[in-house]
């Protein structure tokens, strides 16, 4: 590329900051209209003639857990945070339409009954756990929980005695392997509903960008396997049933697709859940194949944010020792307002 389209190009005049924590429909053939007139106005090459192919993936930024008073809305310590992360995102997304070859988002996709979900589990009383609730292996097996026998039917063809062992096999692993307790998550982005979609200023800027550059939104789908949390778009949290037979398997096709570009840069929320594990699974892949390959990989470090839920849970200080191992292990820690040309290690 030339020096001239390297420069940061200016944010469209229908960007509205003060829009993006709401749930609004994109004008699409208006948005097409302008998104080419932007193109030919700065010059922007089709995506496929990029020298230097930068993919942007963006992590679960959905209305659940990006607009206030959604299910599972991120706050971060801020309060506001995963707003603030989709404003800096967009503005990040617009700046550099010039130098992204690629976006592609990830979305947490749910149905009713989970493992993760309040109706899958009862206790003595009937009742289901309250959203929140830690389950662990000692709760189960002493009874504290039960799998619910009325969700026998649609999940294990009638087999309840299979799926309570699998919940003391499923919470074993979960503390065998260092992962989180199974956490009882409110209802959240369920397929179909509001909370499921893509927030819409974040949505905007990625069909801008595929019209400008003519490059494809890559949406990868995750978490629809009853059996598992899948905080990591790379990889369910567990694989394998009590006897050992697959239940789920390693996003192997998406792992390659990420390795295969030259430098590779993550936003989105949770950081401290998946975010954190989908960059964890990644170093994982890079550490069997060339650690080398981690210094391509990029961290929008405001972007992001933690899951804090005052006076319940707080994740910062996790989720900020995560992104320190990942930065030990040769990722950059970057922020969105810097001139990607600055941050070091990508040639354009």
């Amino acid at each position: 590329m030339s020096a001239q389209t390297i420069t940061q190009l200016p944010i469209p005049s229908h960007f509205d900051a003060r829009r993006v924590g709401e749930v609004w429909r994109v004008p699409y053939q208006e948005r097409a209209a302008q998104a080419k007139d932007w193109a030919k106005r700065h010059q922007l090459q089709p995506a496929a003639e990029d020298k230097t192919r930068i993919l942007l993936m963006a992590i679960d930024v959905q209305n659940t857990f990006c607009i206030p008073d959604f299910e599972l809305f991120v706050s971060g310590r801020s309060g506001i945070g995963a707003v603030e992360d989709n404003v800096r995102l967009c503005e990040f997304i617009y700046r550099n339409l010039n130098v992204i070859t690629e976006i592609a988002p990830t979305m947490d996709t749910h149905t009713a009954m989970q493992i993760f979900h309040p109706v899958f589990w009862v206790n003595d009383a009937g009742e289901h756990p309250a959203p929140m609730t830690m389950i662990s292996f000692a709760d189960v097996q002493q009874g504290k929980w039960q799998v619910n026998p009325a969700i026998a039917y649609s999940i294990a063809q009638g087999d309840y005695m299979g799926l309570q062992s699998y919940a003391l096999h499923y919470t074993q692993r979960l503390s065998k392997d260092g992962k989180y307790p199974l956490t009882i998550w409110p209802y959240h982005s369920m397929l179909g509903g509001i909370g499921h979609a893509l927030v819409s200023a974040v949505e905007e800027a990625c069909f801008f960008h595929a019209i400008a550059r003519h490059s494809q939104t890559n949406i990868e789908i995750k978490g629809g396997n009853p059996l598992t949390e899948n905080y990591s778009v790379l990889c369910p949290e567990v694989l394998d049933d009590v006897n050992g037979r697959p239940i789920a398997e390693k996003n192997t096709r998406f792992i390659q697709k990420l390795l295969e570009f030259d430098a590779v840069i993550i936003a989105g929320q949770a950081k401290s859940h998946c975010v954190a594990w989908t960059i964890d699974d990644l170093l994982t892949e890079i550490q069997a194949q060339d650690p080398k390959l981690a210094q391509k990989v990029y961290l929008l470090e405001d972007c992001t944010s933690p899951v804090v839920v005052p006076g319940v849970v707080d994740f910062t200080d996790q989720a900020n020792a995560a992104f320190q191992r990942f930065a030990d292990a040769g990722m950059h820690l970057v922020k969105s307002t810097e001139s990607i040309t600055s941050w070091g290690g990508i040639k354009i």
